[in-house]
C-alpha cells in the first residue's frame, strides 16, 4: 500500500461507500454515480497515488462550463479540485522546502484577501476566496503529486501532447478562416477564445523550450513542437500570450546560472514580435473607434480606480462583476487592478507577495528542475498585466508545471540517495575493513 492511510481504513470506507452505492442507486443514481467515482478513486489511488492527478492533466485545457445544476464551474476547475484532493490525501511526504515555501505564500495570500470576504458578505466573494486557493495550492498539490512518484517525465509529455491537440486545432480553423478571407482572432468551441488558447499554448510552448534535461525530448522534437505551438499562438493573435511569451524566452536566454547554454537567436525574434504587438496597438488607438479593446481598457482601467476608491483598503469583494453593485460589467484586464479593486490594498500586497515570493522560491532552485518552473509562473504573472488573471486554465496550468518540477527534483534526490545506501551496504557486506566501517 503506497498511502499514508492504513490499508484497513481505505478497506472499511469503501465497503462503507459500497453500501451507501447500492442504497443510493434506486433513489438518486446521480448521487450514487458520484459515490461510484468516489470509491473507484479511492482503490485506483490506493494502488498509485499519482494515477488520478496524472489524468487530470488534459482536463485542465477544457474551458467548457458543466452548467449542472446552474454552477458555474468549468471542467478544468473540477478536474482540478478533484486531483488536489486526491493528492492531498495520498500525496508523499514530507513537502520539499520550496514547495511548503510556496503553500505558505498562498496561505499569505488567502489571509490578505479574507478582510474582503469579512467585509462584502456575498455568496460569489466567499466561493471565488476558494476557487483562488485551489488554483494555486491545488495545482501545485497535483503537480508536486505526480512529480513526487517518479511520473514527472509523463506529466509533462501529456500536457505537450494536450498543448498539440489544441495547436493543430487552432491552426486548422485559422487556414479555415483565411481562405475564406476572414482575418480575425480565433475563437473556437466550448468557450476557447483567442486570450485562453495563446496564454495555454504559450505557457506549454514554454516546457518545450525549456526542456529540461529529465524530460528526455530530442532537440529537433523540441524545437519542431515548440515552433508549431509558436504558430498556433501567432494565429490567435493573442498579445497577452505573445508578450509573455516573448519576456519569458528573453528571461531564459539571458539567465547565466543556467543548466545548458541557449542560442541568444531567439531574442532576434523576439524583438520583431513584440514590435509587432506595438503596432497593433498604436493602430488601434489611431483608428479612432472607441469600441476597440486599446480604448475599452482605457476606459476599465479609469473605472477600476473609481470603484477601488469607494473602499481602498479591503476591496468591494472577489468577483464584485457578476453583481450588479457597479455599472458596466466588466473585469479589470489587469491582473492588479483586478486585484485592487477586489481586495484593496491588502490584498494587492498579499498577491505581490505571492507573486514575486513564488518567482524568488523558484529561482533559487537549481535550474535543472527551476528554471521551467519560475518561467512559467513568471510568463502567467506577465500575460495577468493584459487581461484578467485569475480565470481556471490559465493560472493553474503554470503552477501545476511548477509542482511537477518541485516534485520530480525531490524524487530525483530520493532515488540518488536510495542507491547511494544500497551501494554503501553492499561495500560493507563484502567485508570492508574496521576501520573504514568506523569511519561510515
Amino acid at each position: 500500500m503506497t498511502s499514508d492511510l492504513p490499508a484497513a481504513l481505505i478497506v472499511t470506507a469503501g465497503a462503507l461507500m459500497a453500501l451507501g452505492v447500492g442504497y443510493l442507486a434506486p433513489r438518486q443514481p446521480v448521487l450514487a454515480v458520484a459515490a461510484a467515482s468516489l470509491v473507484l478513486v479511492m482503490g485506483v489511488s490506493a494502488l498509485q497515488r499519482a494515477a488520478l492527478p496524472l489524468v487530470c492533466l488534459p482536463l485542465l485545457y477544457v474551458a467548457e462550463r458543466l452548467g449542472y445544476g446552474g454552477t458555474d464551474l468549468s471542467v478544468s476547475d473540477l478536474a482540478l479540485t478533484v486531483g488536489a484532493g486526491v493528492a492531498l490525501c495520498f500525496a508523499q511526504r514530507p513537502f520539499s522546502p520550496a514547495l511548503r515555501n510556496l503553500l505558505w505564500l498562498v496561505v499569505a495570500y488567502q489571509v490578505a484577501t479574507l478582510f474582503t470576504v469579512v467585509a462584502n458578505p456575498y455568496a460569489a466573494n466567499l466561493l471565488e476566496w476558494l476557487h483562488a486557493g485551489v488554483l494555486i495550492a491545488g495545482a501545485l498539490l497535483v503537480g508536486w503529486s505526480i512529480g513526487r512518484d517518479g511520473l514527472g517525465r509523463a506529466g509533462l509529455l501529456l500536457m505537450l501532447a494536450t498543448g498539440l491537440v489544441l495547436a493543430t486545432w487552432v491552426i486548422g480553423a485559422g487556414l479555415v478562416n483565411y481562405l475564406a478571407g476572414n482575418f480575425e482572432p480565433i475563437y473556437l468551441p466550448f468557450r476557447m477564445h483567442k486570450n485562453f488558447l495563446g496564454t495555454v499554448l504559450a505557457t506549454t510552448a514554454t516546457i518545450a523550450y525549456v526542456r529540461p534535461a529529465w524530460l528526455r525530448l530530442r532537440p529537433g522534437h523540441a524545437a519542431a513542437i515548440f515552433v508549431w505551438f509558436a504558430l498556433a499562438i501567432a494565429v490567435t493573435q493573442s498579445r497577452q500570450a505573445i508578450v509573455g511569451l516573448a519576456v519569458v524566452l528573453a528571461v531564459l536566454v539571458l539567465r547565466k546560472r543556467t543548466d545548458r547554454r541557449r542560442s541568444q537567436l531567439i531574442l532576434l525574434a523576439i524583438i520583431p514580435s513584440v514590435i509587432v504587438v506595438m503596432t497593433l496597438v498604436r493602430d488601434q488607438f489611431a483608428s479612432g473607434n472607441e469600441h476597440n479593446s486599446a480604448y475599452s481598457r482605457l476606459r476599465w482601467f479609469g473605472d477600476s480606480v473609481d470603484i477601488w476608491q469607494t473602499q481602498p483598503l479591503v476591496g468591494v469583494g472577489l468577483r464584485w462583476w457578476y453583481t450588479d453593485r457597479f455599472p458596466g460589467g466588466f473585469q479589470p484586464p489587469n491582473a492588479l487592478l483586478e486585484v485592487l479593486t477586489a481586495s484593496g490594498l491588502v490584498g494587492l500586497a498579499g498577491f505581490l507577495v505571492l507573486m514575486v515570493g513564488s518567482v524568488l522560491v523558484l529561482w533559487r532552485v537549481p535550474p535543472e528542475y527551476g528554471m521551467l518552473a519560475v518561467l512559467v509562473v513568471l510568463g502567467r504573472f506577465v500575460q495577468g498585466q493584459l487581461d484578467v488573471f485569475w480565470v481556471a486554465a490559465q493560472t493553474s496550468i503554470p503552477f501545476v508545471i511548477a509542482g511537477i518540477c518541485l516534485g520530480t527534483r525531490a524524487w530525483h534526490n530520493h532515488e540518488a540517495s536510495t542507491h547511494a545506501n544500497l551501494a554503501a551496504t553492499e561495500r560493507l557486506g563484502t567485508g570492508a575493513p574496521s576501520s573504514e566501517v568506523a569511519n561510515r
